[in-house]
């Protein structure tokens, strides 16, 4: 568990939002986006890209996101939707729920909604269509067995 190489995010920043930036209206990339602006409106990556979000602490989006891989240390108010994985730094905040496929989270980040694990059926959904409704997820309340912390939930 400690120690360990932590698999880093390979790829690069296409589009940079910088700090004094604020967009309001949806934004949809491919690649690499780096926000450290605000962003009031949807934030989604385009569709069969293998695109990145990153999040930095001093960016904001209020709104929904989507993407197949998400390193937040910011603030979202909205739904996350990170088909593949999900990062979340000391200071995330997000205020909405969390779908993902995998996700790996630090000690101090904060979630205020429900954190949904995708089963490999949703991540395939969710990838080929739009439609979030049309997700499955597994609550974490049917794992087997309690989780104190201590022992891994897969």
């Amino acid at each position: 568990m400690f120690g360990r190489n932590k698999e880093k995010f390979s790829g690069h920043v296409d589009t940079l939002i910088a700090e004094a930036a604020k967009i309001t209206g949806d934004v949809e990339f491919a690649g690499g986006l780096h926000l450290d602006g605000r962003i009031s409106g949807n934030v989604k990556s385009a569709a069969n890209s293998k695109g990145t979000l990153w999040i930095s602490e001093k960016g904001q989006v209020e709104g929904n996101i989507e993407a197949p891989n998400v390193v937040l240390n910011g603030l979202v108010r909205g739904d996350v939707l990170a088909r593949e994985k999900i990062v979340l730094g000391a200071n995330a905040r997000i205020t909405g729920n969390v779908s993902y496929g995998l996700m790996e989270m630090a000690q101090g980040a904060q979630v205020s909604g429900k954190l949904l694990p995708l089963t490999p059926a949703a991540a395939i959904a969710a990838t080929s269509t739009a439609n979030a409704a049309a997700q499955v997820a597994v609550p974490l309340n049917v794992l087997p067995g309690s989780f104190d912390g201590r022992r891994s939930a897969t």
